[in-house]
């Protein structure tokens, strides 16, 4: 493809079609999203398998790590990022917006005495979060402003973040098999 503007065209005809066949068998359209993360050997680098792609979590040396990957919050930020900018591209196909480039630039806060004794007004998640959409287009400004407003009503992660969610936890504990020493 030469351009974003062609790519947002492919965009297009790709939405009807999915969006056809979800209206077409509503039950079999439920995606069911899944991951898996263990923790490597003794490096404590965390592998995450999503479909067949395998992401790389660590930390950084000052927090016992190897530095070789993003932590889970930087993951997280990046998360938001990419699906801001996904919904963007989305909603210009659909809207058929014309778009030459966009950036989204998410930032977030950590402190390092979150949860401890002391400490507990400090929150233990990433917080003051905030992002910057940069759309390159020649657009009208209540066009694109347009855009934005769609934007955070229907990107998946960013409503995510801001609404409460229920998370269903379950421990399964696995004993280690006796060796012989």
């Amino acid at each position: 493809m030469s351009s974003l503007n062609e790519f947002l065209r492919q965009k297009r005809i790709a939405l009807f079609a999915r969006r056809t066949k979800a209206e077409s068998a509503p039950e079999q359209a439920v995606a069911k999203l899944r991951a898996k993360a263990r923790v490597l050997g003794r490096s404590g680098v965390r592998e995450i398998r999503i479909r067949d792609f395998q992401v790389i979590s660590d930390s950084p040396p000052d927090f016992a790590g190897y530095d070789l990957g993003p932590s889970s919050p930087e993951l997280q930020l990046g998360v938001l990022g990419s699906c801001l900018t996904h919904i963007a591209l989305i909603q210009a196909a659909e809207r058929q917006v014309s778009l030459h480039a966009v950036e989204v630039e998410v930032e977030g806060e950590m402190h390092p005495l979150a949860g401890r004794p002391g400490h507990e007004e400090i929150p233990v998640y990433p917080h003051n979060l905030r992002y910057k959409l940069v759309l390159e287009s020649d657009e009208s400004e209540e066009t694109l402003q347009a855009l934005h407003e769609v934007i955070e009503r229907v990107c998946p992660i960013f409503n995510l973040l801001r609404q409460p969610q229920h998370i269903e936890g379950q421990l399964v504990i696995h004993r280690p098999k006796a060796t012989d020493e």
